[in-house]
């Protein structure tokens, strides 16, 4: 397999260091700025494929930020539709977006999705010399003055991160959710920053964005959108639990090139199985925050085709699409 020319991204920025040519076995694009989650999959995903041998080179990362993961949906869509040497970084935001027609127009069967190995858990996440003690002191805090908390995300609006305070603010109760002040930033680290900053009073993403801040102790979260508390953060207690029946969790995966073969697509399956199944991914998974969560090949695919057709009712249902 030849290795990819290194191709001019006016909107991103090239990332990887080594020589070009025949130095890459491929490149993975990560969909946002460096410290979100798209860009932490493909460098986890592209670095373990090589360490375990199954690439034979290192795998070149390129970010492409810009609306929203869109500028590098639509680049792949319409300038590299049957490069058999990319793959690109995707999670639940991707499938959201593409339910709420945020990448003008452009749709999920336009790629192939080839799998996910693991699921980032939602977190809500507040200052640590927040007001807010837990999830019920905030949410009670919106439903009396919605004015009074604005949420920061790494998703676009009416992207996933901004649905889960929606869905659990549904789940009190409150219902006019276009009250209900939402910002969004590139990633999760930018909407950390605003969070700590005093800019907004809270932060919605996932457990990988904020694992290094929960180090530091400048966070805290008050709930984490899984069925039951995620290994190595125990103390952070679930929505369910706390009485707000929410299940939100962002997968971690890639999507290839539509117009490649089965034969490729198969490739890239087996390549990703052979990540989800090796002990530096469950480290990584420790280490991050991840559940498992392994979906991978034809059956990827289906579960995408569905989700996406779920996103859509949902986001009508809550009035985030009409």
């Amino acid at each position: 397999m030849k290795a990819p020319a290194f191709k001019k991204i006016a909107a991103g920025v090239l990332l990887s260091v080594g020589l070009v040519g025949n130095s890459f076995a491929a490149e993975c694009i990560a969909p946002a700025s460096p410290g979100g989650g798209w860009d932490f999959t493909c460098r986890i995903i592209g670095k373990i494929m090589y360490e375990i041998g199954a690439v034979d080179k290192p795998i070149q990362v390129t970010n492409m930020a810009g609306a929203g993961g869109g500028l590098a949906y639509n680049h792949v869509v319409a300038e590299r539709n049957d490069d058999v040497d990319v793959f690109i970084a995707a999670s639940s935001a991707t499938a959201t977006r593409l339910a709420q027609n945020a990448y003008a127009g452009k749709t999920a069967d336009q790629v192939r999705f080839v799998g996910a190995i693991g699921a980032d858990p939602g977190v809500i996440v507040v200052a640590d010399d927040s007001p807010y003690k837990n999830l019920k002191d905030l949410l009670d805090a919106i439903i009396k003055d919605p004015k009074s908390v604005t949420f920061a995300g790494g998703s676009a609006v009416g992207g996933f991160d901004h649905l889960k305070p929606l869905m659990l603010l549904q789940r009190a109760g409150f219902t006019d959710v276009t009250k209900v002040k939402y910002i969004g930033v590139n990633n999760g680290g930018d909407a950390i920053t605003q969070t700590i900053g005093g800019f907004t009073q809270a932060m919605t993403g996932d457990m990988s964005e904020v694992v290094g801040f929960l180090k530091t102790g400048k966070v805290r979260a008050i709930a984490v959108l899984t069925e039951e508390r995620v290994p190595g953060f125990e103390d952070v207690p679930t929505a369910k639990e706390q009485g707000y029946d929410v299940v939100a969790v962002n997968w971690r995966g890639m999507y290839v090139p539509k117009g490649v073969s089965d034969e490729v697509f198969n490739m890239w399956a087996e390549r990703l199985q052979k990540v989800a199944d090796s002990k530096q991914w469950a480290e990584a998974m420790t280490a991050n925050g991840l559940a498992p969560f392994t979906k991978v090949g034809d059956d990827f695919q289906e579960y995408v085709t569905n989700v996406v057709k779920e996103i859509n009712t949902m986001s009508k249902d809550i009035g985030v699409i009409k």
